[in-house]
């Protein structure tokens, strides 16, 4: 009997591509079969060095070939974890058998708008898995995967020698400024770590990393200070990796990390795939929209019982209402042994 031939479809989202892994480990482990992902291209990175894929199609302009290349591996089946207009037209030309994903646009809509918060959210991975019930294959409770080239792992003694014995990894990028802390308040979750920082963003994120680690450098003309600091046992240094690390690099230090602290981001699933102790923060989206860490330790900080929150699944570019309380009013209470 020929092995069953899938074909996942996702094209779009970091995180999400992250969180579809244990689709592809439970259809080859468990159902031994031909697994193939169609993927954007700037996307290919994110599961290049996945055993257990066999093949990945990345949506390019020339459309017709993939069309044409696609029909002639004659699918099984086709999984659409996107279920969008953006994946009907691959559905409708492969004229095989769809299971998509169940969505909660109108939910996370009732949620945005009038504030209806159902309990129970179900995890977005938990939805992807629902796909996989026609094979009656058993969740492994594994949780995610996150694969990372040999070439992009990072040697501990690459980094400063503060750092060497080990660091607490602050992510501060985020997809939109109302998903990210204000500066003053990324110093002062800094304070509160209280020990090496390796803070990791993308190049727009280089400046904000620098005023952080201006903030908290032992400079000269402050040594008359020194005492009194140790004292206090004030220890956070910061090494500001913001721009300097490719994400599958950046992958490699969440890997190697004490504990990860990071807002509503991808890094947010690096760690869970990682299975870190993990501080999570959270401005104008909410955890209920069931993306917060699967199947890993994790604390929430969140300003709850704000009228105005959540005012949007994804996010703005700055608060609309002016006040930004959902973040400036966060309070850091946390314990890392």
């Amino acid at each position: 009997m020929s092995k069953k031939k899938f074909l996942i479809l996702r094209l779009s989202g970091k995180s999400e591509i992250i969180q579809s892994t244990p689709i592809i480990r439970l259809l080859k482990t468990q159902l031994d079969a031909e697994v193939h992902y169609l993927t954007k291209t700037s996307h290919h990175f994110l599961l290049a060095a996945n055993p257990y894929l066999d093949k990945i199609y990345l949506k390019e302009n020339n459309q017709i070939q993939l069309i044409k290349t696609l029909k002639k591996e004659q699918y099984n089946h086709i999984i659409d974890l996107q279920n969008d207009r953006k994946t009907y037209f691959f559905r409708w030309l492969l004229k095989t058998e769809v299971i998509p994903y169940p969505k909660i646009n109108l939910k996370q809509w009732l949620m945005v708008r009038f504030k209806i918060n159902k309990p129970g959210s179900q995890h977005l991975v938990d939805r992807f898995l629902a796909t996989l019930k026609p094979f009656h294959l058993k969740a492994d409770n594994l949780g995610l995967d996150y694969f990372i080239p040999e070439k992009d792992e990072i040697e501990i003694q690459w980094l400063p020698k503060s750092h060497q014995k080990g660091y607490i990894l602050f992510a501060i990028e985020a997809p939109f400024a109302t998903r990210q802390l204000p500066l003053e308040r990324m110093i002062e979750l800094c304070d509160k770590i209280n020990r090496p920082i390796l803070i990791i963003g993308g190049k727009e994120d280089r400046e904000k990393g620098e005023k952080i680690k201006a903030f908290f450098e032992r400079k000269e003309e402050n040594k008359a200070y020194e005492p009194g600091l140790k004292k206090l046992g004030k220890k956070a240094e910061i090494f500001n990796g913001c721009g300097k690390f490719n994400f599958n690099q950046q992958a490699s230090l969440i890997k190697n990390a004490l504990a990860v602290f990071t807002h509503d981001s991808p890094m947010l699933h690096l760690a869970a795939a990682f299975k870190k102790e993990t501080f999570t923060i959270w401005g104008n989206t909410i955890p209920e929209f069931g993306q917060y860490p699967y199947r890993t330790h994790f604390t929430i900080f969140e300003r709850k019982n704000l009228k105005c929150r959540p005012c949007s699944v994804k996010g703005f570019s700055q608060c609309p209402l002016g006040h930004f309380k959902c973040m400036n009013e966060i309070k850091f209470d946390f314990y890392i042994p």
